[in-house]
């Protein structure tokens, strides 16, 4: 039998002792199953997933459930990284924890069983310590965190003071609200698209903004410009919204009127 760990949150502890662990589909398409990795003779690896998960949070800390598994029972043994890429490997569960155990580096590795744990496969279900493993990713310690949109965690421990820290040239944080109006005046009239664009390019990033002083870019002579404020103002709950849109969507350039559509498409 292989054993492997899976951790959870602690508030799951007793339905897992009455009904096994549930499948879930994160990450794996429309796959359902549950994460684990095999159980190695170092407690720091076995348990290296702990910090990353503890930063999405859990009801009472994290609990390591140990269960088994039949040796010849398939499961997808890959990095994380080869979700994205269909590129982890389908295996026997002893495979998979032979071929971990043999890596030089095997952090950032896991298995994924294509069903639910049953109760009589689980072995003991312990407290964890939340203190072993890696956060982000391995190594990432020493390394200069990126900002980006697709990498930030959005309301993270600390993720605004990282981005304020560390701004990103693309996903901000954007300059305070004056210094973009500054911006557009500082442009001229009827204003350099280039200065406006990145300008409205900024605004989008916000809740609200200043819609009265920016109205005008929709009589604007660059298409181009028109078509980044339907985009800027289209997530703002800020009133009169949907009058500049309603605007633009008779705009004569198809570019700009496909940009209202688009806004506009039900999700």
């Amino acid at each position: 039998m292989a054993m492997f760990v899976h951790v959870t949150s602690a508030a799951n502890a007793p339905r897992i002792r009455r009904s096994g662990i549930r499948a879930v589909s994160h990450g794996q398409g429309d796959a359902r199953g549950v994460y684990c990795f095999p159980v190695l003779p170092s407690y720091t690896l076995t348990h290296q997933w702990l910090r990353e998960l503890a930063r999405f949070g859990s009801r009472g800390g994290l609990v390591a459930v140990h269960v088994r598994l039949d040796d010849d029972e398939e499961v997808l043994l890959g990095r994380y990284a080869d979700r994205a890429r269909n590129a982890q490997a389908t295996v026997p569960a002893a495979q998979a924890v032979r071929r971990i155990a043999e890596l030089d580096d095997p952090r950032g590795w896991e298995v994924f069983v294509p069903r639910a744990i049953r109760p009589r496969e689980l072995h003991r279900i312990r407290t964890a310590p939340q203190v072993a493993g890696w956060r982000y990713r391995p190594d990432a310690h020493g390394t200069r965190p990126c900002t980006c949109f697709g990498c930030r965690v959005r309301g993270g421990y600390g993720a605004r003071r990282l981005r304020e820290r560390l701004p990103h040239p693309l996903d901000g944080p954007p300059p305070p609200v004056r210094v973009l109006l500054a911006r557009v005046a500082a442009a001229g009239e009827p204003g350099d698209p280039v200065v406006l664009r990145e300008v409205l390019h900024w605004f989008g990033m916000r809740r609200r903004g200043p819609l009265d002083r920016l109205a005008h870019l929709a009589a604007h002579p660059d298409p181009g410009v028109r078509k980044d404020l339907v985009w800027a103002v289209a997530g703002w709950s800020t009133p009169g919204v949907g009058d500049l849109l309603d605007a633009l969507a008779d705009d004569p350039r198809d570019e700009v009127r496909e940009a209202v559509e688009a806004v506009r498409e039900p999700e």
